[in-house]
């Protein structure tokens, strides 16, 4: 206990020392010394966002920031900086648009924000995003709003700032009655960006038009002191506590935007244009925020046909965020939404998330147009696999062919809702990928918005998930089964390498055993160049592909083994499977095992426990399951 006492009181005292309060003559020497200070919203978020860091993947930039919650959206996110918050931090004029973020359900916009505004709250705390601001003023302002303008062009040159906005109502009254205009006088003090208190972060959701006031975003009338001060245009009869006040410097969110009333939206197209916004009896008040708002795409479509919006079409820049359609980070996905959960005792069989993964995914992709690319194949490209006869500029190929693709779908909420129904239910400790597609496929008789065709297609996209998690689970098995693996594959390679060096070289290979020279065996060599479908025409440039590879491997001082291939490797695998098979078949499938079959199973599940992940249970199951596979 005192342990956590003392991390406790630590970390008051780290923040206590954050703290920081002066006058504005202590802060312009702050800012001459370090100009980022006084640096504008959008500039500050894309600092927080450029400095956790990048890296490079799959061609492109990630950025590190998004990395541990926002998976398969890479491309979304690296045009949303690249495109949006980097000019708009370099003051273009891409700043004065509301940044819309549009999708389907369940797709990530509200992660994605819900980052940005926990990102500022921590940001914050950190010398690189220190914010500034006048003392007790409502909307946290920029303390430079108090030079006054005939003099800014010359302190913007000498400090090497901007400086854009006027002093709130509350903090030019307090200037000129409290401080007698004595701007130097003025208190500053650091602040720290907090939605729960309200300060640099806001959030509106719209709710029923009747009931909501436009005081939600802008502040309203204090009447308690009205009476006090005699006017509603006196800044100390008004609450400047709307969404809009307390984002000022920061971030304000806007929930489901387009299903707000119009008259919410009109605040929008001043504060998005021109930095400012109509609230009571005052002038336009500046505001320096980030507005970022999200939808779906059929309430986008229909704001966009309604002309009474035209003005502020124009103020928006959409983004679409679309469901990932890559298998791997969909797993991610489902992991991190179970990890956070109190179901982390129940086993999950490995490729349990992955098959639940392939039929979310699949359900999300278009037909493509190119002969020969089923879905599966399509799924496999996107995912980074390797698919023969296909390289890397066929992806975006496919990509380019629909460009909605990953607007619609089975959504991640569906089939986490699934997983854990099946979780909660399994009575045993351990849960597959068949009892997840069982969960999948009940789900989709007790959901309303899928109508019969839907419905069709959806079951045959399970069918086509077990028919991969089939091909999965007996390669798992045979693998189990292939005693030293390795060593095997190894001992295969090196047969048939010595063999294609010498078939290609015109020379004759030496037995082992006997030293007799003889011909290249060419059946070895055919009966694992057909397990991957090189023709008898095709067999010369393949040997003589693979003979350059190993020369180039031998150059760079690197070794040649069964993974430097991936053909061959496909090849050498299938190779040792097919000799295996029948093996697996009688040992999987006898209900009345021997002592030497009960010592094999007994191996294997030693081996799929130590190796693969699996479970007592599962390991037991896959055996049954994969039995029944080899037997039909």
């Amino acid at each position: 206990m005192e342990d956590i006492w003392q991390l406790l009181t630590e970390n008051r005292q780290r923040e206590d020392g954050l703290r920081w309060e002066g006058t504005f003559r202590d802060y312009l020497h702050l800012v001459e010394a370090n100009p980022v200070i006084a640096e504008t919203a959008h500039a500050r978020i894309h600092q927080m966002i450029v400095g956790a860091g990048t890296a490079q993947a799959r061609g492109r930039t990630t950025f590190k920031f998004f990395a541990d919650e926002i998976f398969g959206l890479d491309e979304t996110v690296e045009r949303l900086v690249q495109e949006y918050f980097h000019p708009a931090a370099r003051r273009l004029d891409v700043r004065k648009r509301i940044l819309l973020l549009m999708g389907p359900v369940s797709g990530g916009k509200s992660t994605l924000v819900n980052l940005l505004k926990k990102g500022l709250e921590r940001f914050t705390l950190t010398d690189a995003g220190a914010v500034y601001a006048i003392a007790e003023c409502p909307m946290h302002e920029d303390p430079l709003h108090l030079v006054p303008y005939r003099l800014r062009p010359e302190l913007e040159r000498r400090l090497g700032v901007h400086i854009e906005g006027s002093l709130c109502p509350s903090c030019r009254l307090r200037l000129r009655d409290a401080y007698a205009g004595k701007m130097e006088e003025v208190r500053v003090k650091r602040v720290f960006f907090s939605e729960e208190d309200r300060v640099g972060i806001g959030t509106f959701s719209p709710s029923d038009p009747k009931s909501q006031d436009i005081a939600d975003l802008t502040g309203s009338i204090d009447f308690s002191t009205i009476t006090e001060f005699g006017s509603e245009s006196d800044p100390r009869a008004y609450r400047f506590d709307g969404e809009l006040n307390v984002a000022n410097r920061g971030l304000m969110e806007f929930q489901e935007m387009l299903k707000a009333d119009e008259k919410f939206l009109w605040n929008l197209l001043s504060l998005s244009q021109e930095g400012n916004f109509k609230a009571g009896r005052f002038a336009l008040i500046s505001a320096d925020e980030l507005i970022v708002a999200h939808s779906n795409e059929n309430e986008y479509r229909a704001f966009i046909a309604n002309k009474k919006n035209e003005a502020l079409h124009s103020r928006i820049i959409v983004f679409r965020i679309p469901y990932n359609l890559r298998v791997s980070d969909e797993v991610r996905i489902y992991e991190k939404l179970i990890n956070s959960s109190d179901l982390q005792d129940v086993h999950l069989a490995p490729h349990a998330l992955k098959t639940a993964s392939i039929f979310s995914v699949l359900s999300r992709l278009r037909e493509s147009r190119k002969q020969g690319v089923d879905l599966m194949k399509k799924l496999r490209l996107y995912d980074g696999e390797e698919v023969t006869g296909y390289k890397e500029g066929d992806v975006a190929e496919l990509r380019a062919e629909s460009d909605d693709e990953g607007m619609s779908g089975v959504d991640p909420r569906y089939v986490i809702n699934r997983i854990s129904s099946a979780l909660i239910r399994k009575e045993v400790p351990c849960l597959n990928a068949l009892d997840l597609l069982r969960s999948l496929k009940d789900g989709l008789d007790q959901h309303p918005s899928i109508n019969r065709d839907e419905r069709e297609r959806l079951l045959n996209l399970i069918s086509l998930a077990r028919q991969e998690y089939d091909e999965l689970a007996k390669k798992e098995v045979q693998k189990a089964f292939v005693y030293s693996y390795e060593e095997s594959a190894r001992t295969l390679l090196a047969n048939y390498l010595d063999n294609v060096e010498a078939y290609c070289n015109w020379q004759r290979v030496k037995d082992p055993l006997t030293g007799e020279e003889m011909n290249p065996d060419e059946h070895l060599m055919r009966s694992i160049e057909e397990q991957i479908g090189v023709t008898e025409n095709q067999k010369r440039s393949f040997r003589e592909e693979i003979l350059i590879r190993l020369s180039t491997y031998a150059r760079r001082g690197k070794t040649f083994d069964y993974n430097s291939h991936e053909r061959l490797r496909e090849a050498i695998e299938k190779k040792l499977f097919s000799d295996l098979k029948d093996v697996v078949k009688i040992t999987t499938s006898t209900k009345t095992p021997d002592e030497q079959q009960l010592k094999r199973i007994n191996g294997v599940v030693a081996r799929l426990i130590e190796t693969h992940g699996y479970c007592a249970h599962c390991a037991n199951e896959l055996l049954k399951y994969t039995g029944s596979l080899l037997n039909r």
